[in-house]
C-alpha cells in the first residue's frame, strides 16, 4: 500500500516506522528542515521539505498514486486543510486525520475525512479500562477508541434479569453480540433469557454504555429514548 504521510513529529515517525517494518511504501511531508534529515538518517524511505497543505508539494510525493494520506501535524487546523485538498483532488483516497481536540472529531467527519485519530480520547478509554468496576469492565476499544467492547453482570436484581433479549429497549448504537453463562458462549436470539450471574458482551460507545451502567447497576433513567 502506498502511503503519504504529513507530519514527521513523535506521531507520523512512529508511524512512518510501522508502516516500513510492515513492508508499505511510505513518503514523509515534513516543513521543518532538520526533522526531514533525521527521517532521513534513520529510515529508508522517501522525505520531502515542504508544506503538506501546498499542491504542487502533494503532487511531489506521489499523490496521484498513494492510496492513503495520514496529516499528523500538531494543529488541527492544518490536518483538516490537507485531507479536504487530497479530497478534492480525488474523492477515492482515504484520508485520516491526527484530532488534538476531541471537540473537532464530528466536524472533521461532517466535512468528509474518512478517519479520525485522537489521542486524547484514546488515552480516556484506556484508563476507564483500568477504573472498570467488579459490575462491569471494558473488554477492548475498536475505530481508534470510538467503539467499546463491554462485558455487564447481571445482578439478581436487576432489571435486565429473567428479560427475553426481545423485550430489552436498547439504543441505536447499541449491539448485544453474546452471553456468557459459566463457561458456555450464547449468541443470543430474540426468545433468549438473560439470567441472574450472566455476562452480556455488547459493542457501543462511551455515552451509551454509562448510560447502561446508571440503569443496570445505580437505577438511572434510559436517556437515549
Amino acid at each position: 500500500m502506498r502511503t503519504i504521510i504529513i507530519g514527521g513529529g513523535k506521531i507520523g515517525y512512529n508511524l512512518l516506522k510501522t508502516l516500513k517494518e510492515r513492508g508499505h511504501q511510505v513518503t514523509v511531508i515534513e516543513r521543518d528542515k532538520d526533522t526531514c534529515m533525521k527521517i532521513a538518517e534513520d529510515i529508508d524511505t522517501d522525505v520531502i521539505w515542504g508544506d503538506g497543505t501546498d499542491l504542487e508539494v502533494l503532487r511531489d510525493a506521489g499523490i496521484d498514486d498513494a492510496e492513503v494520506v495520514a496529516a499528523v501535524t500538531g494543529t488541527d487546523e492544518e490536518n483538516l486543510v490537507i485531507c479536504q485538498i487530497v479530497k478534492l483532488i480525488s474523492n477515492t483516497k482515504k484520508t485520516i486525520a491526527r484530532v488534538n481536540n476531541p471537540k473537532n472529531n464530528t466536524m472533521f467527519k461532517n466535512l468528509g475525512i474518512d478517519n479520525t485519530v485522537c489521542s486524547t480520547a484514546v488515552i480516556a478509554n484506556l484508563i476507564e479500562c483500568a477504573l472498570s468496576k467488579d459490575d462491569y469492565r471494558i473488554i477492548n476499544t475498536f475505530e481508534l477508541g470510538s467503539m467499546i467492547l463491554a462485558e455487564l453482570l447481571i445482578k439478581e436484581d436487576g432489571p435486565w434479569c429473567n428479560k427475553m433479549v426481545k423485550d430489552l429497549i436498547l439504543p441505536k448504537e447499541c449491539v448485544f453480540v453474546s452471553l456468557l453463562r459459566g463457561e458456555n458462549v450464547i449468541y443470543p436470539r430474540g426468545d433468549t433469557q438473560i439470567l441472574f450471574e450472566d455476562k452480556v458482551m455488547i459493542i457501543t460507545n462511551n455515552l451509551v454504555l454509562s448510560h447502561l451502567v446508571a440503569e443496570l447497576y445505580d437505577g438511572g433513567n434510559k436517556k437515549w429514548l
